[in-house]
């Protein structure tokens, strides 16, 4: 299995916009700017099983740029796991990959998400007709909690996960799992991520957040949960690269934009 983390920022990515003028534009926050690795566009993954199958996880507003950057052409289905601008606002540059994949692209969802990208994008949902893709095109797939869904080569348990006034998915594909947008895993969801040794998860902030998780919260799931390599995810202009690689605990480590991980499922 290959995972390729296409973003690891918060909703307004680091730097934010703001701050002075000039080339380093930007609120940086406590990053350092010179650190490239600080740099960070909206949180996705591409998780690649074998045979090359590759579920792409949420589209934000920088996708385009992400698949470029990473050197990845394509995806064979997408999976939201929420609602926010800041995972789903790339959805129209999915019609490339309708073009290079020249068929519609299995979108997985729960039904209330299905039910708001309906809404926002409602010419993408319209009947296709083909064969032209001047819009995106899909094969829509309602998923739930609790629910495994099998691709080529890639089986992906879905669990939930708390965020905020909402919920969020959260995905398992054989030992590595990945938790963007949460602050709080139900029981029932902690004994699903049982036996994971590679996990990608949020870690907004350093201070408790209401809707993210923070390095605290992090470090006591890991504890709880015996995850031997934990990755940080969907940070903020707080969370300084080298600052975190130097005072994490050992396993544990700050994402970056490309970073690809090789697993052993």
């Amino acid at each position: 299995m290959k995972v390729t983390i296409l973003g690891c920022g918060g909703s307004a990515g680091v730097p934010m916009i703001g701050g002075e003028e000039g080339p380093r534009t930007g609120i940086w926050g406590a990053c350092d700017p010179t650190e490239p690795r600080n740099r960070r566009t909206r949180s996705s993954v591409v998780i690649e099983g074998e045979g090359g199958f590759r579920l792409l996880v949420d589209s934000g507003p920088d996708f385009r740029n992400q698949m470029l950057n990473c050197g990845l052409s394509h995806v064979h289905a997408v999976l939201y796991t929420h609602p926010h601008s800041d995972h789903i606002g790339g959805l129209d540059e999915l019609r490339a990959i309708n073009r290079v994949i020249e068929t519609p692209l299995p979108l997985l969802a729960a039904p209330d998400v299905l039910e708001e990208l309906r809404l926002r994008y409602a010419y993408a949902f319209a009947p296709w007709k083909g064969p032209e893709f001047y819009r995106p095109v899909f094969d829509e797939h309602v998923v739930q909690p609790g629910e495994t869904v099998t691709f080529p080569g890639l089986t992906a348990r879905i669990f939930e996960q708390r965020h905020g006034r909402i919920t969020s998915l959260g995905v398992r594909c054989g030992n590595f799992a990945y938790s963007t947008d949460v602050e709080t895993l139900s029981e029932e969801s902690l004994s699903l991520l049982e036996g994971v040794q590679t996990w990608i998860v949020d870690c907004f902030q350093y201070e408790p957040h209401p809707a993210h998780a923070w390095l605290e919260r992090v470090l006591e799931w890991r504890e709880r949960l015996g995850v031997g390599h934990v990755i940080l995810t969907h940070m903020g202009p707080e969370m300084d690269y080298q600052t975190l690689r130097q005072t994490l605990p050992a396993g544990v480590e700050p994402a970056y934009d490309g970073m690809v991980l090789d697993l052993q499922d």
